[in-house]
């Protein structure tokens, strides 16, 4: 981010935000960021961001998530496991823990 912009206080109205994970639950970072993207990508509104632009970058995202595999793949696993537990024991709302739950396997990776 250039130095002389500014950061806005509050999320945009249509902005599709992924809840901020706690470090000491040990997910990988690069899976958090992959997620945070994803969920910003598929769930913002058109008013936000480019929806044309977004499906490609979306496209790029999945791919790039579906060559996991391997000791990579069954992490990423355990790290989906580890968030589930998070969100239930969060009390988030069923489908945001529908979501995890169903993730690998509603985007093909793994397979």
């Amino acid at each position: 981010m250039p130095e002389d912009a500014t950061k806005p206080e509050e999320t945009p109205d249509g902005a599709a935000v992924f809840p901020l994970i706690p470090e000491e639950l040990g997910v990988h970072p690069l899976l958090l960021a992959a997620l945070h993207a994803y969920v910003f990508l598929e769930g913002s509104e058109a008013t936000v961001l480019n929806p044309a632009v977004a499906d490609e970058a979306m496209e790029y995202l999945v791919g790039y998530m579906q060559r996991l595999n391997g000791a990579e793949l069954r992490r990423v696993r355990e790290d989906f496991i580890t968030l589930v537990g998070f969100a239930k024991s969060e009390d988030w709302p069923k489908q945001h823990v529908r979501f995890l739950q169903d993730f690998l396997k509603e985007n093909g990776i793994g397979a």
